[in-house]
């Protein structure tokens, strides 16, 4: 480990995001998003209105010592503190992340919990680091419970939400049913001279996705859960809609029923979608490797596309439906 105060190098940078409807009925205006993620004293939340609604609470330590997951069954022991914190987009969409870098070596023997503090959001190794099978597993655990004594970083994220949805603003209605989706990801250092790059980003039925990234030496850690946040909410957009409109049948027989489904969709969802707003601009052309393959927004605007036809076919049959009524 390098001396406090000299540039931190860290080789592995991972995480988890857990993406959901705030329990609320009504949206949260910026005060009052203020209010829901203040989760220190000492560290105001970040509110910002453009170019939508945005809040992002300070980070939250949990201390940890514990074994990190790896595909090869080695055996990495790791002290240190994961960081968590919580976004809400326009007052609805709820995000709870928990992440930690890793350097390539630690200490031969554990350190005084001081020595830890100083260095938040960095788990640090006993001995050197295997950060390619650390990498695997950690994407790998996330399609398992975490064994006994291995570090659980989705359970941080998880805690976060639940402590989130008892605060006293929330009513706990909800305008309509949805799932929940969660995000992890494994980055790692890219080679000399190469650019930053998706090396896998998989989805599967469950409401997990893994993604796996090469990253310029140096990139903040905060900056790649800042891109993986970005991702998780769009990602679950797509998902919500795509669920969401799954089956509906949309003839003059079921219009009650499509503008049931649809216009949920049209007041709380369909504005927010804005790929790559916020992230860190060395990061934001990854969101067009994501634009190509499988092409984020080409879907989003089909999906839109047809909602809008819907209801415009709705609207046309209205006057005639009512003209042969009885």
């Amino acid at each position: 480990m390098k001396a406090t105060g000299e540039p931190p190098r860290y080789l592995l940078t991972c995480g988890e995001v857990r993406t959901g409807l705030l329990p609320t009925l009504h949206c949260l205006d910026g005060r009052d998003a203020a209010r829901l993620l203040g989760l220190r004293t000492d560290e105001r939340v970040r509110v910002s209105e453009r170019p939508n609604l945005y809040a992002r609470s300070p980070d939250v330590l949990t201390g940890v010592d514990c074994r990190l997951p790896t595909d090869n069954d080695a055996k990495v022991r790791a002290i240190g503190t994961v960081a968590a914190r919580a976004v809400l987009t326009e007052g609805r969409i709820l995000q709870a992340t928990a992440y930690f870098s890793a350097p390539a070596a630690g200490l031969d023997q554990r350190q005084p919990w001081g020595y830890y503090l100083v260095r938040p959001g960095v788990l640090v190794p006993l001995g050197r680091l295997p950060e390619r099978a650390v990498a695997a597993g950690f994407l790998t655990q996330g399609q398992a419970m975490s064994s006994a004594g291995e570090l659980g970083i989705g359970s941080i994220a998880e805690g976060l939400l639940s402590h989130l949805s008892r605060h006293p603003l929330l009513d706990h209605g909800v305008p309509f049913k949805s799932r929940r989706t969660r995000l992890r990801w494994a980055a790692l250092p890219v080679q000399d001279g190469a650019t930053a790059s998706i090396e896998r980003f998989t989805l599967d039925d469950d409401g997990l996705r893994t993604v796996e990234l090469r990253l310029p030496q140096g990139t903040e850690p905060a900056a790649v859960a800042g891109l993986c946040e970005d991702l998780a909410l769009h990602d679950w957009l797509l998902t919500t809609v795509v669920r969401r409109l799954d089956g509906i049948r949309t003839g003059a027989a079921e219009s009650t029923t499509a503008m049931r489904v649809m216009r949920p969709l049209v007041d709380h969802l369909l504005h927010l979608w804005m790929p790559g707003a916020r992230v860190d601009r060395v990061l934001s052309p990854l969101w067009e490797v994501l634009e190509t393959e499988p092409g984020f927004t080409r879907q989003w605007q089909t999906l839109v596309q047809r909602i809008r036809d819907q209801l415009t076919l709705q609207a046309i049959a209205a006057p005639s439906t009512a003209q042969t009524a009885p």
